[in-house]
């Protein structure tokens, strides 16, 4: 038991992620895009190109997100022009996402906007590869072996 809120883990995740997150809803905000819909719209942006067009399935295992919540942001991002979505010739209930060309420029600049985002937040930590090899094995299930 600790003493000490402070000398908690998992209070100071919960207070560094709450920091985090409101840089990343500043950071994101000029491009009308919320966290999780750069997650998604940068995932499958991603994974376009390295060759994949993946299903709605295949991007909310890849980004950890919630299958049905993925549906309602990917029709959002669908709305505002940045992705689309087709049938599965293989699968008539799957679809198919591919980023849109304006959907790729606003991807490309989310993503350097939340990497200097992300310099500038962790710029205090001393050794930046340290703190990945604390974090990679929390960000996967129990019941997965780690990377």
């Amino acid at each position: 038991m600790t003493s000490h809120p402070d000398d908690s883990p998992g209070f100071l995740l919960w207070q560094v992620t709450l920091r985090w997150q409101r840089t990343m809803t500043a950071t994101l905000a000029p491009l009308d895009l919320t966290h999780v819909q750069f997650v998604l719209l940068a995932t499958t942006w991603w994974l376009n190109t390295h060759g994949e067009e993946p299903n709605q399935l295949t991007l909310a295992r890849r980004a950890v997100t919630d299958i049905k919540m993925t549906s309602q942001v990917l029709r959002k991002l669908e709305e505002k022009g940045l992705l689309g979505r087709r049938v599965d010739p293989a699968d008539t209930r799957a679809r198919r996402l591919r980023v849109t060309e304006r959907g790729a420029e606003v991807a490309r600049t989310a993503i350097s906007a939340v990497e200097a985002a992300d310099a500038e937040f962790f710029r205090r930590v001393p050794d930046p590869a340290a703190l990945l090899r604390v974090l990679r094995p929390l960000a996967v299930p129990p019941d997965e072996p780690a990377p």
